[in-house]
């Protein structure tokens, strides 16, 4: 059984349960209080949700680990569990029972919130991380994308089920309210976010994954521009990404910015701080180890910047108040 939990990385697999819980409860629940909407997404559909979301990521592992064999033999032999503990032939087995489940709960959200464009993630997804383990992954950026792609579905998906939720209940009214542009970008801000860190860290993971990589004549970033020049691109990345956190946080959130203010701290201590560190680890890193450390600090900001999500629940719990 440990085994088998190892396999699905149930660490990542409960950060992806708290995000969804954190996008329903900390910010969709208060942006539709705030426009007077109460009756929000019943606990049951979002557990649905919840459960299609996470089934799909863990198929994805599973795959992955399928198809990767030699490589993580020469990377991480160590943490190798396909064909070590767990047969190639049982782990195709339990791909195969949670891809097939996690499409059938994501149909069964779609069907019940009237949702075509959920249905249709959740049918393209899993061939998606398919093809993505047995070739993508192992040609310039487009594996990076992909798996930065799908990393921003879930708070999209959040949104996009409150929204078709209340189309149903409310057919009538919800095309004069702006409920939806407004989940949509809040959301969308936070999807941005894991589009990029992702984005980061997956191409930290090719930093420390070159050797076999190289073995097997893939063609990640650090293969075919160099480990400098691909440091160069990160740097601009995580630039570009604390440019776009402060554009957002200062010019677009209507929140008080004042030095001393909660927003402006989590900013700050919470997400450039981290980033600026992120930045110094990168180009210290020289060996395997290194970049191991840069990369779980890449998923620690990714948390954080997920734990952003309460201060836009206290905020507008505020400017809820006060209308």
């Amino acid at each position: 059984m440990v085994n088998y939990l190892r396999l699905i990385r149930w660490q990542n697999l409960l950060f992806l349960a708290i995000l969804v819980w954190v996008m329903e409860k900390w910010v969709c629940v208060p942006i539709l209080n705030a426009v007077r909407f109460y009756e929000v997404l019943p606990w049951w559909v979002l557990c649905l949700l919840m459960a299609a979301v996470i089934l799909t990521a863990a198929a994805g592992y599973v795959i992955n680990d399928y198809f990767d064999v030699k490589i993580d033999r020469i990377n991480r032999p160590d943490k190798l569990i396909v064909t070590q503990t767990v047969t190639k032939d049982q782990a195709m087995i339990l791909y195969r029972v949670l891809a097939v489940a996690g499409v059938l709960l994501g149909l069964s959200v779609a069907w019940i919130v009237r949702s075509w464009i959920i249905a249709s993630v959740f049918l393209l997804v899993p061939g998606l991380l398919w093809f993505y383990s047995s070739s993508y992954k192992r040609q310039f950026i487009l594996g990076n994308i992909i798996i930065a792609l799908t990393s921003a579905l879930p708070p999209l998906l959040v949104a996009q089920t409150n929204i078709s939720w209340l189309y149903v209940r409310y057919p009538d009214i919800m095309p004069y309210i702006p409920v939806a542009r407004d989940l949509y970008m809040w959301t969308g801000g936070f999807a941005l976010f894991a589009f990029l860190t992702t984005w980061i860290r997956e191409v930290i993971k090719d930093l420390q994954d070159q050797n076999g990589d190289r073995e097997l004549e893939c063609h990640t970033m650090p293969i075919i521009i160099g480990e400098t020049w691909t440091k160069v691109f990160l740097t601009v990345l995580i630039v570009f990404t604390a440019a776009l956190i402060a554009y957002f946080g200062f010019a677009l959130l209507p929140f008080p910015h004042q030095w001393g203010t909660l927003t402006t701290r989590y900013i700050v201590f919470g997400l450039f701080i981290p980033l600026a560190c992120e930045l110094w680890l990168l180009w210290a890193a020289r060996i395997v180890s290194d970049y191991r450390h840069a990369q779980m600090l890449m998923k620690f900001i990714m948390f954080l910047g997920t734990m952003f999500a309460f201060v836009v629940q206290n905020q507008l719990s505020i400017i809820t108040a006060q209308l």
